[in-house]
């Protein structure tokens, strides 16, 4: 009985959220799309460091291991921005399909390796990082009809995760693959990692962000330190000799318009798999560092990234 009385009232819980956020996502769906960015990022600018105050310590000192030499009042600017930029992302995720939807919005800045590639892709690993709005990262994938799949963290309440997976239908239509502890997920990171294995084997597209802290993870250097880094597209790539392709998104000015660069991470294939792996891993956060160093308000510092 108790048991039932705890399932009823998580189940309850779980439905508020999913009301809650669907009330949300209707009121910002009701303003224009470059009116609700500003005004999210206005909020997340003034609100964010209040509400969140550790994060914000880790988006300050993660700005103070990367830029050491830089004048603190500029790290603070940054760090700032940052916040701006994450509000913009969280109105532009509740009008992602009018985004797609308006082909003057997003560019790809690499048109003529697009072009050359577009139609023999073959397996491919797409690795982006937190840019701008980093969920359009996954664009050329898309535009090229490559029907990508993708990673993401599964949410715990089962109606809210539901809801954002038929929210990125559009932008993922080879699906979601769900790492998290949501029920019918494949929340085991071996089970997981055969299932994506198999996946790109068998012709499919992959997105993945590589620019998070992983406590499992291969250290390899950012900005002059070690961070631990998830290496299973690495690790996927050399296995069953896919192509690897990096992409960027970034953000024109403060619009809600965005340019996406790709650049091809060629995979070794030596007789040493591990120096393989390590390689495309050192090599695609060198690549990380340039694109995060060409706009810093744009990347997530108050993620975590070094131990």
């Amino acid at each position: 009985m108790s048991s039932n009385r705890i399932s009823f009232g998580r189940d309850l819980q779980f439905r508020l959220e999913y009301t809650l956020l669907r009330l949300i996502v209707g009121l910002v769906r009701l303003l224009p799309l470059e009116t609700a960015t500003a005004l999210s990022a206005k909020a997340w600018r003034v609100l964010a460091p209040r509400i969140n105050p550790k994060r914000h310590k880790r988006a300050l000192a993660n700005l103070a291991i990367a830029f050491p030499d830089m004048p603190e009042a500029e790290r603070r600017r940054i760090c700032m921005a940052h916040w701006e930029n994450l509000g913009r992302v969280m109105a532009e995720t509740m009008q992602i399909d009018r985004i797609i939807q308006d082909p003057a919005r997003i560019r790809i800045a690499s048109e003529r390796l697009f072009s050359r590639y577009k139609n023999k892709l073959g397996p491919a690993i797409g690795v982006s990082l937190h840019m701008g709005n980093w969920e359009l990262s996954i664009w050329p994938f898309v535009e090229a009809r490559a029907n990508p799949a993708a990673v993401y963290r599964s949410v715990n309440n089962p109606y809210i995760d539901r809801y954002l997976r038929w929210q990125r239908r559009n932008l993922y239509p080879g699906g979601l693959f769900g790492r998290g502890k949501v029920e019918g997920e494949h929340g085991d990171d071996q089970k997981t990692a055969r299932i994506l294995t198999d996946f790109v084997r068998n012709g499919g597209r992959l997105g993945l962000v590589c620019d998070l802290y992983d406590r499992t993870g291969l250290p390899v250097p950012f900005f002059g330190h070690d961070a631990k880094t998830q290496a299973i597209g690495a690790m996927i790539a050399r296995r069953v000799g896919s192509r690897v392709w990096m992409s960027c998104c970034k953000r024109i000015g403060t619009s809600s318009r965005f340019e996406i660069e790709i650049k091809e991470l060629r995979v070794p294939r030596t007789k040493n798999i591990g120096e393989d792996v390590r390689w495309i891993m050192v090599e695609m956060q060198k690549q990380f560092e340039i694109w995060v160093r060409e706009a810093p308000e744009q990347w997530m510092w108050s993620n975590r990234r070094w131990s």
